[in-house]
């Protein structure tokens, strides 16, 4: 019998494993409206996936609402730790774009999560940090923390197109994060030391020791007005930047639709 799923992605933990599956095809509707949908879909590659994660005697951290089944012998704690803690969370959320209450599942069993027709990202950290787009952050081991990190810079705090705030992912052990592109799209670069400059608002994350700023393109405004690109995002450090070039393209055909990008092709679609 064929498979309906297939493992495309794991990672190993200190006492767990996340597994990320692939749906190669859906057979279930009964809705020809939605066969026709799903068709469309598989033709342009796009499948549904679904994490699961495996625990032995270990500690997970899920985003509220993530869970959809879990079988063995597992706790839940979604404690806000009192109204101060409570208070906390809340006021953390609400920067990130996080969910209030992020629950631990403790024990031993198998969690699987919602499953998506969105991308997910398997990345493992080494006691450092990542800053993140806001709402990313899916799952974690429990090693893991999430907090708020705060735009050191007033020029990328109001023209970096990320707000005050990002989120913060540090600590030792994985990580999944909820992508609005696929890993093969994602161009990750690694400076050493070097700047990397964006035209737009297509940086997903960065690792490391990598200081963020918003620049102008050259060293006067007339400047920067004349060479069309105006005000770049500015990476400078030691570390990795991951970026989603295709990421503007698909915002584009679903507000403007193929003939209007193939019109105004020359733009860079910058919002900064």
């Amino acid at each position: 019998m064929e498979e309906l799923k297939c493992a495309i992605a794991n990672m190993d933990g200190n006492g767990s494993r996340v597994i990320v599956w692939e749906y190669q095809k859906l057979m279930g509707s009964s809705s020809i409206e939605n066969a026709r949908s799903l068709y469309y879909a598989a033709q342009v590659g796009m499948r549904l996936r679904q994490v699961q994660i495996q625990v032995n005697q270990a500690k997970v951290i899920l985003e509220a609402g993530a869970l959809q089944y879990m079988r063995g012998n597992i706790q839940i704690d979604a404690s806000s730790g009192g109204l101060a803690g409570m208070a906390q969370k809340a006021f953390v959320n609400a920067l990130t774009n996080e969910k209030t209450y992020r629950p631990t599942y403790t024990g031993v069993g198998d969690i699987v999560l919602e499953p998506s027709f969105g991308h997910f990202l398997l990345i493992k950290l080494e006691n450092e940090e990542m800053v993140t787009d806001k709402g990313m952050f899916y799952a974690s081991e429990g090693t893991v923390s999430v907090g708020v990190a705060t735009q050191k810079n007033i020029s990328a705090a109001f023209f970096g197109g990320e707000g005050f705030f990002q989120t913060k992912i540090f600590g030792t052990g994985w990580v999944v994060l909820e992508s609005p592109v696929p890993l093969q799209e994602i161009v990750q670069v690694k400076l050493n030391g070097e700047k990397l400059q964006v035209d737009g608002n297509f940086a997903l994350l960065r690792k490391g020791k990598i200081d963020f700023s918003v620049e102008k393109s050259t060293k006067s405004w007339i400047g920067s007005s004349r060479s069309g690109e105006g005000l770049l995002q500015t990476f400078a450090g030691t570390g990795e930047v991951w970026l989603a070039p295709t990421q503007s393209v698909y915002q584009k055909l679903r507000f403007q639709g193929l003939n209007q990008m193939v019109a105004a092709g020359h733009t860079s679609g910058s919002k900064t």
